[in-house]
């Protein structure tokens, strides 16, 4: 093992017919690390997660992975890392034990040590008292977090989560950062993509933002927050019509330094400054003398939506540029990456579909 559970240059996918998914893009993670991959829909989270896992080849660049070179050594990769994709892959139709017992036969678990593993998975994902009912009759965060227990079966010094609570209530959602922070407590390095802030704010020790198949921000939480320029102050206005003209208004008393930004809302306004809670006041001067009636206005430090935003420049949070992210026809992805698992890669190593 390396310091590094990750290492990336210069990255690239391209698609049989011609898509850059991921273009130039250079990752460093550290072992321990929990690291976090942000971006709107079809920006190449998915793609990159699956390049760095073997299940996709980059057309340029190097992807060292827990000490193992990606496409020279895969089934190596595969051993040493676990992989929670999109969509949960357990079978219904097995209990929750039988799920977990078909894992640790494609990951080639001793079968010494599988009944052990398999109920101190269970007790960490808090499925013991089910163990021996079908994952069907399951709730859709208890079928999330046998999915996840059934990458782990192995014990991977890195796992890949990819937007592992899509689609869970948040109470569902929080204990699955639970599970998360848990495993990553015990030494398990994880690489978290996500579209939910929210979680990666609250979990990660870094992230990377990408956009267009490219990384555009990095660094830590509060080191991107702080990269917004400064506190946010939004004003509610009485006549939200009139916003337009109270950001006229701001922008022509000259309230706040220059560099700031003042937008309209829904609401009203909204001013990103480093003086926006000590200027807020004259602001609210200013208005009042200009008769635009305010209704109420708050001052907060910039979270990382504000950030996502900043940095992807999509306010609508819709980037369709790449489209779906989904593989063509001619791209084979196997369902499992258990070393002892099926796979489309032919004994060198190489795998087809991909253009080189």
């Amino acid at each position: 093992m390396t310091d590094y559970a990750i290492e990336a240059r210069d990255v690239a996918v391209t698609y049989a017919d011609g898509t850059e998914a991921v273009r130039g893009v250079d990752l460093l993670v550290e072992t321990g690390e929990f690291f976090g991959f942000l971006g709107p829909n079809g920006a190449g989270k998915t793609t990159l997660i699956k390049t760095l896992v073997t299940l996709l080849r980059p057309t340029d660049g190097s992807v060292t992975v827990n000490g193992f070179d990606t496409i020279a050594e895969p089934r190596s990769v595969r051993a040493t890392v676990g992989y929670m994709a999109q969509e949960t892959s357990i079978d219904p139709e097995l209990t929750a034990r039988e799920n977990l017992r078909f894992s640790c036969d494609a990951y080639g678990v001793p079968r010494a040590k599988r009944a052990d593993r398999i109920d101190e998975l269970l007790e960490l994902v808090e499925l013991t008292d089910v163990a021996n009912k079908v994952a069907d009759d399951f709730s859709g965060g208890m079928k999330k977090r046998l999915d996840a227990a059934t990458a782990l079966v192995h014990r991977p010094p890195l796992v890949f989560l990819d937007e592992p609570t899509t689609g869970l209530d948040p109470a569902a959602r929080n204990r699955l950062w639970e599970y998360f922070r848990r495993i990553n407590d015990e030494g398990t390095t994880v690489f978290l993509t996500t579209q939910y802030l929210e979680e990666a704010d609250q979990l990660c020790d870094r992230l990377s933002v990408i956009q267009n198949g490219s990384v555009v921000a990095e660094g830590t939480p509060e080191a991107l927050k702080r990269r917004v320029g400064g506190e946010i102050l939004a004003v509610e206005l009485a006549d939200p019509t009139a916003s337009d003209r109270a950001v006229t208004i701001a922008r022509e008393e000259g309230v706040f330094e220059p560099g700031a930004t003042i937008e309209p809302t829904e609401e009203g306004l909204a001013v990103t400054a480093r003086d926006a809670r000590t200027r807020g006041t004259d602001l609210l001067v200013a208005l009042r003398d200009a008769d635009v009636g305010v209704l109420g206005f708050d001052v907060r430090a910039p979270t990382l939506d504000d950030v996502f935003l900043a940095v992807t420049d999509d306010r609508n949070g819709d980037d369709s540029e790449h489209g779906s992210e989904s593989p063509p026809a001619d791209v084979t992805t196997p369902g499992t990456i258990g070393d002892g698992g099926h796979d489309s890669s032919d004994d060198d190593g190489t795998e087809t579909g991909v253009d080189r």
